[in-house]
Parts: C-alpha cells; sequence; structure tokens
C-alpha cells in the first residue's frame, strides 16, 4: 500500500507540473522493495528521475517527495 500511495502523489505532482502528461505507474514488473521514477521521451530515451534503490532504512528514504521528482522532471526537459 505504501508503494502505491506513494506512486499516486509523484504521479499527481507530475500532473500537476507538466500539462498532458502522460504517466504510467508500473509498465513492468516492478523490481522487489524498490521504488523508481523514468521518464521516457519521445525519441525512446529513458532517464532516470529517482531510484530508492541503495537507500535506507528507514524505509521513508526509498520514497521521494513528490517536489524532488518534479525538480528532476523539469531540468531534464530543459
Amino acid at each position: 500500500r505504501v508503494y502505491g500511495r506513494n506512486a499516486a502523489a509523484v504521479s499527481e505532482a507530475l500532473r500537476g507540473a507538466i500539462a498532458h502528461l502522460a504517466v504510467d505507474i508500473n509498465p513492468r514488473p516492478p523490481r522487489r522493495n524498490s521504488f523508481e521514477v523514468s521518464l521516457v521521451k519521445e525519441d525512446g530515451s529513458t532517464v532516470e528521475l529517482w531510484s530508492g534503490i541503495g537507500k535506507g532504512p528507514p524505509r521513508k528514504l526509498k520514497f521521494p517527495q513528490p517536489e524532488t521528482v518534479v525538480e528532476a522532471l523539469k531540468s531534464s526537459l530543459a
């Protein structure tokens, strides 16, 4: 549940920051106990915006603040 709750918060923040942004949650089966956010550009290239792999304990460090991901997205698109 905590993964879904954090995924919903991050996707809302991303949609709020960039109009008409398509957000897919787990288009492929996720890695166990991981939380990652990636940007797939129109040319098919992928940019990692956040990875909680290797972070924690405590568990809360595995999840980003939504604002952090929005800033990473904006800098990737600039």
